[in-house]
């Protein structure tokens, strides 16, 4: 499974890389909070795959990266090669890209 540091997927955003980032969290949590990523529920996004792109990198993320990397996976047996588990979720962008995005 490829991954991605949160710094790595800060850098290529400031850069303005054409990438899709997925938040498979659930809505109560991206409600609460979030890094602007597109909001597809884990237990959704299987339903959904038109809406994942396979014409550019797909960062996946979640809390700490565990349910994101499941999807990675489940997405790879699909035939996804372009998707990118984010090391450490939205746990690590807050505590390494973003203090003011609060933890849960």
């Amino acid at each position: 499974m490829r991954e991605i540091s949160v710094t790595e997927l800060k850098a290529k955003l400031d850069s303005g890389e054409d990438i899709q980032v997925i938040d498979v969290r659930e809505v109560n949590e991206y409600e609460y909070c979030n890094i602007g990523a597109d909001l597809l529920p884990m237990g959704q996004i299987m339903m959904n795959l038109d809406k994942v792109s396979k014409d550019k990198d797909v960062v996946i993320h979640c809390k700490s990266g565990g349910r994101s990397g499941a999807i990675v996976n489940a997405l790879m047996a699909r035939g996804f090669s372009n998707v990118i588990n984010l090391r450490g979720g939205i746990l690590a962008w807050s505590e390494e890209v973003d203090p003011s995005i609060p933890t849960y």
